[in-house]
């Protein structure tokens, strides 16, 4: 088993992690492809926002049966945290594995992994959530399905995710 983490831009090289507004309604921030025939496991997921919100929001962590449309990931961009480890299976292209959606499909079954409601108000420190599961309580996302971190927000902040899972 290996362990890989992605988030919601490219790989960074000469610039910083990427940050990507969450815009004004709901929108996929992060998204991964589960191929036909593997499964994944995961470990933890996170974000961190880059001001308080002007309006309170929602962010969760679910399993969809759709793609959003995506900026596909390329295969450096799912990093596996063992560097002798093979490239993550994961599925890449612009309805699989990628960031910041430009149409969320039409979604007609979910499972809710985690959902984190950040509060507008100034001074507010809830701009950095980070959620490790236990082992025993580690969710596993079927085949062939979405993995998604959305965001919702009635006034847009920038937003940096990722997700760490085993496969």
């Amino acid at each position: 088993m290996h362990r890989y983490k992605v988030w919601n831009g490219p790989m960074p090289t000469t610039a910083a992690q990427q940050k990507v507004t969450t815009g004004t309604s709901i929108k996929t921030m992060l998204q991964i492809a589960t191929p036909s025939t593997r499964q994944i496991q995961l470990i933890s997921w996170g974000f961190t926002l880059d001001a308080t919100p002007a309006s309170a929001g929602q962010v969760e962590l679910i399993q969809t049966d759709v793609a959003a449309t995506v900026t596909a990931h390329v295969a450096s961009g799912v990093q596996p945290l063992d560097p002798n480890a093979p490239a993550s299976l994961m599925t890449l292209g612009t309805s699989a594995t990628g960031y910041t959606a430009t149409a969320e499909g039409t979604v007609t079954a979910t499972r809710t992994f985690d959902a984190n409601l950040v509060p507008a108000v100034a001074g507010s420190t809830d701009i950095n959530y980070y959620y490790q599961w236990m082992p025993d309580e580690r969710p596993i996302v079927a085949v062939s399905r979405f993995l998604r971190v959305r965001a919702t927000f009635g006034a847009a902040v920038n937003m940096s995710c990722f997700i760490v899972w085993d496969e």
